[in-house]
């Protein structure tokens, strides 16, 4: 991450008149995606719930990163579930791409990854899509309630759960265990 802030610097010290180095050369100007990424990412680690720990496998790319959520109540409390998440060229006019890495017996996340957050759609009929305001703090924020109070098993993307928890409340909590178990430790 300092990396990419004392590049941002260098570049702009080149255009206030400042002594020219190799920052002319359009393989290293910071994109507007990674301009933005350095002031939200700071927001972002500023205001991380105590749930969540994000690791970024490179600091030069702040635009793929892990977040570790580690629910402390409901159905999910002492599971850890890893999600990747990919920040596009084109962002903040498009959202993140985000995968979960942990497989999970969830009503809104698929066992192969995918998830039903409502601001991860680019275009939403609710209208609680997608937009440019949007921040990574409000991805990272989501993903957490998704274990909480976003918990939705009447718009679920995996019906099986969804289902199975209107069937039988105490087995859907079972197997939810088991797949911690398993998965998610």
């Amino acid at each position: 991450m300092l990396t990419l802030a004392s590049k941002l610097k260098r570049e702009e010290g080149v255009r206030a008149g400042g002594s020219p180095t190799s920052s002319h050369d359009a393989s290293h100007r910071v994109s507007i995606r990674d301009r933005l990424l350095i002031k939200e990412v700071a927001e972002l680690e500023a205001n991380l719930p105590n749930t969540c720990k994000v690791t970024f496998v490179d600091v030069n790319k702040l635009h793929h990163f892990q977040l570790a959520i580690t629910p402390d109540e409901g159905y999910y409390q002492s599971g850890k579930f890893q999600f990747e998440i990919e920040v596009p060229e084109a962002y903040n006019m498009v959202p993140p791409k985000v995968k979960c890495l942990t497989r999970i017996w969830h009503p809104n996340i698929a066992e192969t990854g995918e998830i039903c957050l409502s601001l991860l759609r680019e275009h939403s009929i609710d209208g609680t899509g997608w937009a440019p305001t949007r921040t990574l703090k409000d991805v990272v924020w989501g993903l957490n309630s998704l274990f909480t109070d976003l918990l939705n098993f009447d718009d679920p993307l995996n019906i099986d759960a969804a289902e199975h928890h209107l069937r039988d409340k105490d087995d859907f909590r079972n197997k939810v265990q088991d797949f911690i178990k398993n998965y998610a430790r």
